[in-house]
């Protein structure tokens, strides 16, 4: 089985609308909490990241709900402009079957035995990491299916979690390739690409010296080792594909690329209640802040429930209202936080908090947020929980 690259032209992005539960505006004042997915964010990150490729396909990483921003739409938006979907387990992988009956479907981590059925007979593409697992997934694919099941072979180089070692790649290789399986594909996974140059530039270095003995074995395997952080520093290693997550989202992993995107989420409540606390009252439990003069404060009803992340309590979070930072007192609850509203005037029930992204001249982003959570992106993207509205947009106005 030979998958191939679509045509891609990064012009034709601008004319994209996404399907779906899709509106022409961002604001939803009788949601408590929600997310505002903006496509047109997408299509753009989608043409940067093409000419940063060059003549490499785009293989989108969209497991955990396309990182918590809604597969269905976000794939729907991407489908005729990438040439593999990439998602975490068999069942994303039939959840994205039933957004879209076509473009090829790349499964990123080790399948059970018991799912090897269903992945043979939909054509997912399993990721293989030695030849015990290659050969218990042809006995039982192979009788399925007429012609070879497709894999997925992967190369430790210094991940430390799939993948043959690479000292013993060429012996297993060998061996998968007189089973009747087609292998699709070879590539390596980069852990340092946007912490540690050295330790990534010797991971590349050792992939290209053994990748051509890899290509005697397995001539019809295309190759794809760059993640977002290793296409941007390491572009000339792109292969015949780049495998993308983060930077379709709009957020860099490396900070002094960030100018180069556009963030596709933000994330906003609804002031649900505002009055004064007196000095010398506490807030929030375990009386931590203690009031140290008369403040007005809103109550916002969104919290770690939602997967605002309680570990921001009392570590200088802020949420954007009426375009002012606004800080963030005592711990945050399941349900609630308290800011400090006391400088802002006119504030009242109804109005609109930003937790992530812009209001006026002011942005909180996803990065600034996880590092004051200790934590990363990608972990607060998918966190947001279901009880947490998405609203996809085709075009946000400014």
């Amino acid at each position: 089985m030979i998958l191939t690259t679509s045509a891609f032209s990064p012009q034709s992005l601008d004319s994209i609308r996404p399907i779906g539960q899709i509106g022409e505006t961002s604001r939803s004042d009788h949601f408590r909490s929600w997310v505002t997915i903006d496509h047109s964010a997408l299509r753009h990150n989608l043409r940067v990241i093409k000419r940063l490729a060059g003549d490499a396909g785009i293989i989108a990483v969209v497991k955990a709900n396309a990182y918590g921003h809604g597969l269905s739409e976000i794939v729907s938006t991407m489908r005729d402009h990438v040439a593999f979907f990439a998602v975490a387990s068999l069942e994303e992988a039939l959840h994205l079957r039933c957004s879209d009956q076509q473009c090829p479907v790349l499964l990123l981590s080790a399948a059970l035995p018991s799912e090897y059925p269903i992945i043979a007979t939909e054509g997912f593409i399993p990721t293989i990491s030695s030849f015990e697992e290659a050969k218990r997934f042809a006995k039982i694919a192979v009788p399925l299916i007429s012609g070879l099941a497709p894999i997925h072979f992967k190369i430790d180089t210094g991940m430390g979690r799939l993948g043959v070692w690479h000292r013993e790649a060429e012996e297993v290789l060998t061996k998968v390739a007189r089973l009747p399986l087609a292998i699709q594909s070879l590539s390596t996974h980069l852990p340092a690409a946007d912490s540690a140059i050295s330790y990534t530039r010797a991971q590349l270095t050792l992939f290209k010296k053994l990748l051509p003995v890899l290509q005697k074995i397995a001539p019809q395997a295309t190759v794809h080792v760059l993640n977002s952080a290793g296409l941007l520093r390491f572009p000339k290693h792109a292969y015949d594909f780049v495998r993308v997550g983060l930077m379709l989202y709009g957020v860099s992993p490396l900070p002094s690329f960030q100018k180069l995107f556009r963030p596709v989420l933000s994330w906003k409540a609804t002031i649900s209640l505002v009055h004064k606390i007196t000095e010398g009252r506490t807030i929030s439990y375990g009386c931590t802040y203690r009031v140290p003069r008369d403040l007005m404060v809103a109550v916002l009803p969104v919290g770690y429930g939602d997967g605002y992340p309680q570990q921001l309590s009392e570590h200088g979070a802020e949420v954007l209202i009426k375009g002012h930072r606004c800080p963030i007192l005592g711990r945050v609850t399941m349900d609630q936080i308290m800011v400090d509203v006391t400088r802002i005037e006119n504030v009242s029930v109804g109005n609109e908090a930003v937790l992530v992204g812009k209001q006026g001249a002011q942005e909180i982003t996803v990065t600034e947020l996880a590092n004051k959570a200790n934590t990363i992106a990608w972990h607060l993207f998918t966190g947001i929980t279901e009880r947490v509205h998405r609203i996809h947009c085709s075009e946000i106005s400014s």
